[in-house]
């Protein structure tokens, strides 16, 4: 359903399975998708399209959407094969590790120097990013990217970041082109520094807004604000809820590591929210820990990042440890971030070790 302008815009998103949710909202506004992802996965996805898995209000049951079924049209590559001439932006979707790949780094440094806006869904924001907040601009927090040289070539005013806020997972039983939506929030998306990029993102906005499934309105939309600071409502929840999911053993599940001591989960959440004022940012900007501990009742699995450690992966991204390197820097650390980050490290470290 395009808007008044009637463009069917081409996004390239970088990875396939988170992204393939913002994929899809972007499809059935009618504008086309190009995932990048593994060779396997792009000819699953060119041969049979993604399915996105959504409950919409006031139903019991999960909506398959399949974009074969959609005004927009979807494809598939593997990073080598992207002509970056072809787009109008870029949704950066993977994990931040996974930038490190070569053949990732070298589509990086091609979109660079294309000078594609992109927009971010990554819970780790890219450096440019916050190279565009006053009080971050000369911190030291190069050691919480697996490579912060990945981001060296990009200007701070061709990116942007959302808040990822949505909660969704590849279930393990499916195939690589299916994607469950568990919490179906929305991106809140901070403006680019050109007026003409936020003109194209207030156009996808207004376009995924009217979009309907059967006569209803169909959850995940994209917000977008003029605060740089909305996208960092969601380290609140980072660091009270998903890095605490991992522990010394098993992983724990988010409603677990919020609820089981509350008190506590307030008191994290609370310092996060005031690191972020202390960087700039308005209450307006920030989320009350009464929602998020509500959303939290639903999230019976552990967080990706927890997933991720117990499957082995030597690194993940590091949000937790951004977080504690921001607040040593103002002053203000924190013992149980502090802690956090300790646990994190220790069995990152076991992986290492154990491999």
């Amino acid at each position: 359903m395009l808007g008044r302008n009637d463009v069917a815009r081409n996004i390239l998103i970088l990875g396939a399975s988170y992204g393939s949710l913002l994929g899809t909202k972007l499809l059935m506004a009618g504008h086309n998708v190009t995932l990048v992802c593994r060779r396997k996965t792009a000819d699953l996805i060119n041969r049979e399209g993604t399915e996105v898995r959504i409950k919409l209000r006031d139903e019991k049951e999960h909506r398959a959407i399949h974009s074969r079924d959609l005004p927009g049209k979807v494809d598939a590559m593997p990073p080598e094969d992207v002509d970056v001439s072809r787009y109008d932006l870029v949704g950066l979707a993977m994990q931040e590790p996974q930038y490190n790949n070569h053949t990732i780094r070298v589509l990086m440094i091609k979109i660079a120097a294309a000078k594609l806006p992109c927009l971010s869904i990554m819970n780790m924001p890219p450096l440019p990013y916050l190279k565009r907040i006053p009080a971050l601009a000369a911190m030291d927090l190069e050691d919480a990217y697996t490579n912060a040289g990945v981001w060296d070539r990009f200007e701070p005013g061709l990116v942007s970041l959302c808040s990822p806020d949505p909660q969704a997972f590849r279930p393990p039983e499916e195939e690589a082109n299916v994607l469950h939506v568990g919490l179906p929030t929305n991106f809140k998306a901070a403006t680019f520094a050109d007026e003409a990029h936020n003109t194209l993102l207030r156009e996808l906005e207004a376009d995924i807004d009217a979009v309907r499934l059967d006569g209803h309105d169909v959850p995940v939309k994209l917000k977008v604000f003029d605060s740089l600071f909305v996208p960092l409502a969601k380290w609140s929840m980072l660091l009270t809820g998903n890095y605490r999911c991992i522990t010394p053993g098993a992983p724990q599940s988010i409603h677990d590591a919020v609820h089981g001591d509350l008190a506590r989960s307030r008191a994290i959440y609370d310092h996060v929210d005031g690191i972020a004022r202390k960087l700039g940012a308005d209450p307006a900007d920030q989320v009350p820990f009464e929602k998020y501990a509500k959303a939290a009742e639903s999230l019976l699995k552990p967080s990706s990042a927890a997933r991720a450690v117990a499957n082995g992966a030597p690194y993940i991204e590091r949000v937790d440890l951004l977080v504690k390197l921001i607040s040593h820097q103002l002053g203000d650390p924190n013992a149980e971030i502090d802690r956090t980050v300790e646990t994190v490290d220790r069995k990152l470290d076991e992986r290492i070790i154990e491999g």
